[in-house]
């Protein structure tokens, strides 16, 4: 891995030295305890228990709803990877498991919400090799790698190394009447205006090339782009676009009919801070806002 530095600039400059902490158990647990700070992840559960005698390291929700397994490398020999996906197929294989776990740590209505088309995993450690970044690239599976550093006692570094995102799981459960004339995000944008679609395009090329670390997944209802979290999401409809952004509300100023504060309002997308795109003109005033979502979350 390339050598990262930190320093302390005020008065005397002074290198922090980084190392581990002791893994991985104090590191497991500072990460359960702040998973929705450093992944945008809800905590459900630690050591949890398979109907194999397997044990996933952390188990999670993510903020699209999405099942998210997080194992810890203990050791650069470790096959984390291999063994994360092998939960996950077994997660895929007893989703009624996990939606009982939700609906104890979270309730009915989160349980109802869980979206099965983008479950990951999230491999932890403080290194990886170049088979561990090439291995992902092989696999029909939405894997993570994030690389952790502790410099001194109270700074801890998590770098995205590599990640692997897959077309979305085809969902094949049986649809409830209340939901059926919710449209997928696909079918959304097929079905929206040519100049809305054309619209998107340009919306997606630009949010991808504000960082190599960024992706673009899309889930059942909306289209996600994001870093570690989620930067922007987008609801496509047959006249505009509806973006949802991760922005501090009080430090926007809202204009009628282009933005709103959707805090205490039911939306799709994650984000408080809602923008609608009809048009080019709209599209360069919400860049501004886009940008300051990529560089803040």
């Amino acid at each position: 891995m390339a050598d990262t530095k930190l320093f302390n600039i005020k008065g005397a400059v002074k290198e922090y030295q980084s190392g581990t902490v002791t893994l991985e158990k104090e590191l497991q647990t500072v990460i359960e305890n702040n998973m929705n700070i450093f992944f945008g992840v809800t905590f459900l559960a630690s050591e949890y228990r398979t109907t194999d005698g397997g044990r996933m390291d952390s188990i999670g929700i993510d903020e699209n709803h999405c099942p998210v397994i997080f194992e810890y490398k203990r050791s650069v020999k470790e096959n984390v990877i291999n063994q994360g996906l092998f939960y996950l197929n077994w997660l895929l294989d007893h989703k009624d498991s996990f939606k009982v776990l939700v609906i104890e740590k979270l309730g009915l209505k989160a349980a109802n919400n869980i979206d099965w088309s983008m479950p990951r995993v999230v491999c932890v450690a403080g290194d990886f090799t170049k088979y561990d970044e090439s291995a992902i690239k092989q696999m029909n599976r939405n894997i993570s790698l994030i690389r952790y550093k502790k410099f001194g006692e109270d700074l801890l570094m998590f770098e995205q190394v590599n990640e692997n995102v897959v077309s979305a799981i085809p969902d094949n459960e049986p649809v409830s009447k209340t939901k059926a004339t919710d449209k997928t995000f696909d079918e959304q944008i097929r079905n929206a205006d040519e100049n809305i679609r054309v619209l998107y395009e340009n919306l997606s090329n630009y949010i991808l090339s504000l960082g190599d670390d960024i992706s673009e997944s899309h889930l059942k209802l909306y289209a996600a782009f994001k870093k570690i979290r989620n930067v922007v999401t987008v609801v496509a409809q047959k006249k505009k676009l509806i973006l949802n952004l991760p922005l501090d509300v009080s430090t926007v100023s809202f204009e009628e009919g282009f933005s709103r504060d959707v805090t205490n309002i039911g939306h799709w997308g994650c984000g408080a801070v809602e923008l609608y795109l009809q048009s080019g003109a709209d599209f360069e005033k919400a860049k501004p806002l886009i940008d300051r979502a990529f560089d803040e979350n």
